[in-house]
């Protein structure tokens, strides 16, 4: 008889009794994960005392690595090999205080048998929430039951009565009551404007250039061709080393030439001489050629909208790709030409971009941008993470915050906007942000994810409030002051609803010039995206005009 070399099966522990288990999966950049090491090990330490005032002890599923000076899952294979010690059907508890990468656990968390549950501190020091959200959008695509739950130090009753039931249960159910899936809408003509541009995107076809897809795995924001080409989207799927040897035959006088319409546009750049730590002129200078190059691109592919991955692709090669990020999705930008000079590109238009290649928010963007534009609005739209927040005068006001840029007319302009380093912990090169406090105003906001297998659709309406110098300054000073930041007020949609409900860490908002075109367009957007059979559910306070 044959013998052949057979693979011995891993053999995992039992569980043990009344025993919890806990994994953290963290960043693939040491810098990040160092530097937020000491907060994620107080989020551990609270979440510890909490189950011990429960009656459970801890087991973390992974030790703290000296060498490395952090004790994050850094890694998609680091995560095999823990899920290999771990009991299949204990229950375990991912804990997150930082942002994180989902691919590190997805394959461990796809086979695991026992109730999972994410958790993450309610600050705004690091993105912790940000990374919650964006694991268990990635579990809602993968079909991997789960509950979540977030708390400031877990010594709220909130939070320490949820967490209860979830020992007993194994589940934790919160309030939905703000969801609801859209009924027929009324006839009028922004219902026929959405179908009409629904119609127009399935016979005609857009293209999405994605230059690498994955980025800092986020396996929510990578949608399947089979999901989108019904709906008329298809893919280019490029290479960010073409990005970087088209950056390399753009001219030094064309990268001057968005300096001299930027400086005279009124962006304040925030520069110094020190490269480590200092945004410079010498970056800034490669960012303008990466925004030319992009546009380059783009025409030689006759993309309708484009996103760059950066992280970790470009981290270590070039400046971030935010600043031409921001410029793109304006219509009011810098011109660039054909490489010969004869054609302005996408003139008088906005590129849509959509940032870390969030297909999601391509989707969104696209169709955004053709309703808006058919409107007669300024189609200027972004994503945000949705970062973190609190109340202030009797409203509960989000601290929305993209790590980058935003369009320089959700500021207000080019000289209500400026632009500073990004953070070395996650940017080792440096690059300009496109900052700003966005202005007051009414917005849409929306989501598209993956869930059960199909597409689907959250639509929200919202309020750009204006708060205090001081405020805002806490603010940002409590999370990243180098970004962005929307102070956003979401209609009828409590703060854990929100967190409950969101199948992603990044929104997209765009504003309307008034409440009452903000509900018409949120309309045409929902009839639009209806029409297209994407599930669509409506949010919080929804008035269908």
């Amino acid at each position: 008889m044959t013998q052949y070399a057979m693979p011995a099966p891993i053999v995992r522990p039992d569980a043990a009794p009344d025993t919890v288990y806990t994994i953290a999966s963290g960043d693939l950049r040491p810098s990040a994960n160092t530097t937020c090491w000491p907060t994620q090990h107080r989020l551990e330490s609270d979440l510890e005392a909490a189950l011990a005032g429960l009656g459970w002890k801890v087991q973390r599923g992974h030790a703290f690595d000296e060498v490395k000076g952090h004790g994050f899952i850094d890694s998609q294979r680091a995560g095999l090999e823990v899920f290999k010690t771990l009991p299949s059907d204990a229950p375990l508890i991912v804990v997150e205080a930082v942002w994180q990468y989902s691919h590190h656990v997805l394959a461990g968390l796809r086979g695991h048998r026992g109730p999972i549950l994410v958790v993450a501190n309610w600050a705004g020091e690091f993105p912790g929430l940000v990374g919650l959200l964006n694991l268990t959008a990635s579990l809602t695509k993968a079909g991997v039951g789960h509950s979540t739950l977030w708390s400031e130090d877990f010594t709220d009753e909130w939070a320490t009565a949820r967490l209860a039931t979830w020992l007993e249960t194994g589940r934790i159910e919160h309030d939905l009551g703000h969801v609801r899936d859209l009924a027929e809408l009324p006839a009028g003509a922004e219902a026929d404007l959405g179908r009409a541009l629904a119609a127009q995107l399935q016979d005609e076809k857009a293209i999405i250039g994605v230059f690498d897809e994955g980025c800092m795995g986020m396996y929510n924001a990578i949608f399947d061709d089979e999901l989108i080409n019904p709906l008329g989207i298809y893919k280019e799927r490029l290479s960010q080393s073409a990005l970087v040897a088209e950056m390399g035959r753009v001219s030094d006088e064309e990268a001057h030439a968005v300096r001299r319409w930027l400086d005279e546009a009124g962006l304040d750049f925030r520069t110094g001489t020190d490269e480590a730590s200092e945004l410079t002129d010498a970056q800034l200078h490669s960012q303008f050629k990466m925004y030319v190059a992009a546009l380059r691109i783009a025409d030689d592919f006759g993309l309708d909208a484009v996103g760059i991955q950066y992280q970790q692709g470009l981290k270590d090669v070039v400046p971030a790709s935010d600043l031409a990020e921001g410029l793109l999705n304006d219509p009011h930008r810098p011109p660039v030409t054909s490489r010969d000079g004869a054609r302005e590109l996408y003139a008088g238009v906005a590129l849509p971009h959509f940032n870390e290649v969030d297909e999601g928010v391509a989707v969104d963007s696209l169709v955004t941008h053709r309703l808006w534009t058919a409107m007669g609005m300024d189609p200027s739209t972004t994503l945000h993470d949705i970062r973190w927040g609190g109340e202030y005068d009797g409203r509960y006001v989000w601290v929305f915050e993209i790590s980058g840029s935003v369009p320089a007319s959700h500021n207000g302009g080019y000289d209500r906007s400026w632009s500073m380093r990004q953070p070395p912990m996650f940017f080792p090169l440096g690059g300009g942000t496109l900052s700003g406090v966005s202005r007051p105003g009414e917005i849409v906001w929306s989501r598209v994810f993956i869930m059960d297998g199909e597409l689907h659709v959250d639509l929200g309406r919202g309020t750009v409030v204006e708060l205090p110098e001081e405020e805002t300054r806490r603010r940002l000073d409590a999370t990243n002051p180098e970004w962005p930041i929307m102070h956003a007020v979401l209609h009828g949609v409590g703060r854990d609803q929100l967190m409950a409900r969101h199948k992603a860490n990044h929104a997209n908002v765009v504003y309307a010039p008034d409440a009452e075109t903000a509900d018409r367009a949120l309309t045409a957007k929902a009839a639009l995206f209806d029409a297209l059979g994407v599930h669509v559910h409506l949010c919080g306070d929804v008035t269908l005009g």
